[in-house]
């Protein structure tokens, strides 16, 4: 009976180099654990240099499948469960460069804290292989299993500093506020699933191209599916008013892990947010469209406000990463306008450009806090920044071109990718949350200014003299220094990125 089951099962075709991504983190991932079990304690930087090797691994991969894409065309993988495109291959480099950038940046932070070992590596892989679920998805189910990979890891990741109570704290708040956030998500799969008959993005669309023009019976059930599921990814962007956790788990989580979760994470989620608007849920963006847009408006005000009353510099970026969301809302409301058109504007690409040069703003500028954080991960305050201009002025000079970049300010990255999404929702005649956005950047510069002012300008004040030299290691400067370079060339060179955008 076995054997005849066996014959007439006929499993999904599987198409292994386009998973290839995948398959390298998950062997990553393994490797490292099982070989440092079985193994005395690697060298130093060796845990980091392979979780880098790995990432970079990735990202040449990410170069052949793109090859492919151009010359093969998309197409759909295991059982039509994943997208095989441009914007999934976009969606993993990103990924895995924030991996590469935040190995290096946690190498000497462990070593530093007492805490060295191939565990956080581990879990960086493992979050990345459920970031690029997220991306690539087609179906909700899938789409949860990949949120759910990323969440646990990043759960874990920011109770892992186990000799601070904050961080144990910051990961408590983030596990009980994510279970609530997945829940509603999870509802809202239920809910389309109800309406639509199908948790694949395919089948969601031809049932309701079918119907859209006879009868809509199911259009509550949908209607409040979307919502719930709306309100489980908003979470995971941080947007305003379910950012609530964001300020507390940024400053409690180590600063590395903070970096990483700033990066991969959102980029993650915005990912799954354009594959379940627009490639699942295009026949309601009319619906959905002004939840989106007052999402944009309040995450991207509020953030900014919020941002400059902070003395913290982790939760002043954690609040800088809440305004950046609402930027990249604003492109997600951009391209809204087209959902289901043959020509899509260019909301989405905006927003992709957005995730990838947002990452490796954070991820550089999480790195310098590391640094000046000091043993003990506790030194985040402004006053900890005073003085930097004058004892690491490359490091403070590396910082302010972050920051400047974080601000907006053209000739950096950051200045092509506002421009982008304002750009995008002009286009879409979305003027007001265009001019909304504008306004907030300038309020938001008021924030990175502080830190600037505390860096160059601040007087040295008594016991300053007393505190820990900031370190600088090979890696981590390494890190600073190629986030600072990218951030140059592409401010110099846009073009270089935005033709190349999905």
């Amino acid at each position: 009976m076995g054997a005849l089951i066996a014959d007439t099962l006929q499993g999904p075709k599987i198409q292994w180099f386009a998973l290839s991504p995948v398959l390298v983190l998950l062997g990553g991932a393994l490797v490292l654990l099982v070989a440092s079990a079985l193994t005395p304690q690697w060298p130093k930087r060796a845990y980091a240099s392979f979780t880098a090797a790995v990432g970079t691994a990735v990202v040449v991969l990410g170069f052949f499948l793109w090859h492919n894409i151009d010359t093969h065309g998309p197409s759909k993988l295991v059982a039509n469960s994943l997208q095989f495109d441009k914007m999934t291959v976009w969606v993993t480099i990103t990924i895995a460069v924030a991996v590469v950038l935040a190995s290096f940046v946690t190498d000497d932070y462990l070593r530093r804290e007492g805490l060295d070992g191939p565990e956080v590596y581990a879990l960086y892989m493992l979050a990345a292989i459920g970031g690029v679920v997220m991306g690539a998805a087609n179906d909700l189910i899938v789409l949860f299993l990949g949120l759910e990979i990323l969440s646990i890891s990043l759960y874990v990741l920011a109770a892992s500093h186990r000799k601070r109570i904050k961080s144990q704290e910051s990961g408590i708040k983030y596990f009980v506020l994510g279970g609530f956030s997945s829940a509603f998500f999870l509802y809202g799969i239920a809910l389309i699933y109800g309406g639509a008959g199908s948790t694949n993005f395919t089948n969601i669309v031809g049932q309701f191209n079918a119907v859209v023009q006879t009868t809509r019976h199911n259009d509550a059930l949908v209607l409040a599916g979307v919502a719930f599921v709306i309100v489980g990814l908003a979470f995971k962007v941080s947007a305003v008013p379910f950012h609530f956790w964001a300020p507390d788990v940024y400053e409690g989580a180590p600063t590395p892990v903070t970096a990483f979760m700033a990066s991969a994470a959102k980029a993650a989620a915005f990912a799954a947010m354009l594959r379940v608007l627009l490639d699942a849920l295009p026949h309601w963006s009319a619906d959905y469209r002004p939840v989106i847009w007052v999402l944009a408006a309040i995450t991207v005000v509020g953030g900014s406000v919020m941002a400059v009353v902070q003395t913290n510099v982790k939760r002043m970026l954690a609040f800088s990463s809440v305004s950046h969301a609402g930027f990249m809302l604003v492109g997600v409301e951009a391209a809204a306008h087209q959902a289901g058109q043959v020509a899509q504007g260019n909301g989405r690409p905006s927003v992709l450009l957005y995730t990838l040069v947002y990452s490796v703003l954070v991820i550089g500028t999480f790195g310098v806090v590391t640094a000046v954080s000091r043993t003990g991960d506790g030194a985040t305050d402004l006053g900890a920044f005073r003085g930097l201009g004058r004892n690491r002025p490359f490091l403070a000079m590396g910082m302010t071109i972050l920051l400047l970049a974080q601000a907006g300010v053209p000739l950096t990255s950051g200045f092509v990718a506002k421009f982008g999404v304002i750009r995008a929702a002009v286009e879409e005649h979305s003027y007001a949350i265009a001019i909304i956005a504008m306004l907030a950047a300038v309020i938001a510069a008021f924030l990175y200014l502080r830190i600037m002012i505390s860096m160059w300008i601040a007087e040295p004040e008594a016991g300053d003299d007393q505190r820990e030299p900031v370190r600088l290691p090979a890696l981590l400067v390494t890190a600073i220094g190629l986030s600072v370079a990218f951030t140059l060339v592409v401010g110099f060179f846009p073009n270089l990125l935005i033709k190349l955008a999905p």
